[in-house]
């Protein structure tokens, strides 16, 4: 059995989907600097998924570094619409302008994640689920914010699935957990299978 299992992340739903599913983990957010990691991808052309991919990696091996015993998990979300990638939003009014821009329109989010100990990755997974925002009103946009606040900037898009975000959607194609921020299923399936957490 591992020395402990660490979530280098910050994500608070990411957190509870670990804890729902009764994983015992800390929790030691890594400090990267990720624009270089997405301008790097751009620069070499990659798409959103190797982007997150190598998020997660980076993510984790930081980590790793800190706890070389610790099985380590890193994770990252890009949401990209056509050749366009999103950040989470700085304020408030970025937060409008992404919703704006995503509003009626479909979008692709590839979530990432690598499993790393000992500064090695052990193992690495992509998920990419398609969500289509249907055509809401502005006043209805107006009140989704003013409801959330400044929730909405710490996440991709400016919406949690799992609250009152859902109702901006009209479909989902994919992994439910991969939007939520992990592709939970898959993780799992690893983590018994390297005695991580019981069979």
């Amino acid at each position: 059995m591992p020395e402990r299992l660490i979530l280098a992340s910050a994500s608070t739903a990411r957190a509870a989907l670990l804890r729902a599913a009764s994983i015992g983990f800390t929790v030691v957010p890594a400090d990267i600097d990720e624009g270089a990691v997405k301008r790097a991808a751009r620069a070499d052309g990659k798409p959103a998924a190797a982007a997150a991919l190598a998020l997660a990696a980076a993510k984790a091996c930081a980590v790793s570094q800190r706890f070389p015993a610790a099985v380590v998990i890193g994770a990252d979300q890009i949401l990209a619409v056509d050749d366009d990638w999103f950040d989470k939003p700085r304020d408030m009014i970025e937060a409008r302008a992404q919703l704006v821009a995503l509003r009626g329109r479909s979008h692709r989010l590839s979530t990432a994640v690598c499993v790393v100990r000992h500064g090695s990755a052990l193992w690495q997974a992509a998920s990419e689920p398609e969500l289509t925002m249907r055509r809401f009103s502005d006043a209805f946009l107006d009140d989704y914010l003013a409801a959330e606040g400044e929730s909405l900037l710490a996440a991709v898009g400016a919406y949690r699935l799992e609250g009152r975000g859902v109702q901006l959607f009209a479909r989902m194609n994919g992994d439910h957990f991969a939007v939520l921020g992990l592709p939970l299923l898959e993780l799992l399936g690893f983590l018994r299978n390297c005695g991580v957490v019981p069979a």
